[in-house]
């Protein structure tokens, strides 16, 4: 939600997301430095790291650009279709065996975005272009989980997202330069700065630890499960802190969605 702030400030997505990933870089390489982690790289793990790199570049433009036509929440929500993409890319390409809850659960996402589409005040229509961006977004996602999975990458999830998100920046920089809004320029008050180091650490690296803690404590199936509660964390602020509107269709839209994930969360997990 601190894009939406910085937005207010003029700030472009690409902006705001260079300023994420560059403290984001600079958070994960202290952690290493603190883990006395080794930060060498083999060359043949640098093409991979590379494309994962655009593949969260796309995903991230894709996600942020969408808050210019659509609620947060929405978006956020609605990009939580990633795992019955990645279910379906793993049929597709790799001849993984589409189960009765993959079918449930699309049925579910299919009819909650039905619902979304047009669940805006008086079925007022959402705006097609953010639906494509959060799409893209999406889909990139899907994309990058499948290659991190079928990448032979030797090493853990710290150093991996630090190359990743090198990568990331260099391609969102060039995209800046020579499609979008130009070098990020300087935050212009303290309030700005605040809110970068805010996305920079808890969406991102916080994100990232705590994950992997709850894995360990927990188990993998309820830390699957409880991060479905991030769209909806993502829509209560949205109406509470910004004014965004909730509609009875929406409810039952983000409702379908994402019980769409858990019931396949739960079956990939369980």
């Amino acid at each position: 939600m601190g894009a939406l702030f910085l937005y207010r400030e003029g700030l472009s997505p690409e902006s705001v997301l260079c300023y994420r990933f560059s403290i984001a870089i600079v958070l994960l390489a202290l952690l290493m430095c603190f883990n006395r982690s080794n930060f060498a790289v083999k060359k043949r793990e640098l093409i991979p790291l590379a494309f994962l790199g655009f593949l969260f570049a796309v995903s991230a433009l894709g996600l942020y650009a969408s808050f210019n036509y659509m609620d947060a929440g929405l978006a956020c929500t609605l990009l939580f279709l990633y795992p019955l993409e990645v279910a379906l890319i793993m049929a597709a390409f790799y001849k993984e065996k589409l189960t009765a809850s993959v079918a449930a659960a699309i049925a579910l996402s299919l009819a909650g975005i039905g619902l979304l589409y047009r669940g805006g005040e008086g079925g007022t229509t959402l705006s097609l272009m953010g639906l494509l961006l959060v799409f893209v977004s999406s889909l990139a996602y899907a994309i990058y989980i499948v290659v991190v999975n079928k990448a032979d990458l030797k090493m853990g999830s710290t150093k991996l997202t630090l190359y990743v998100m090198m990568f990331c920046l260099l391609f969102l920089l060039l995209y800046s330069v020579i499609w979008g809004s130009g070098l990020p320029p300087v935050l212009q008050n303290p309030s700005s700065y605040g809110w970068a180091l805010m996305l920079g650490f808890v969406p991102t690296v916080l994100s990232l630890v705590f994950m992997a803690k709850a894995v360990k404590i927990v188990g993998s199936t309820p830390t699957a499960i409880m991060g479905g509660l991030e769209p909806l964390t993502a829509v209560v602020i949205g109406v509470c802190v910004f004014g965004e509107t909730l509609t009875t269709r929406l409810f039952f839209g983000i409702i379908l969605v994402l019980a769409s994930v858990i019931v396949l969360t739960v079956k990939k997990k369980g």
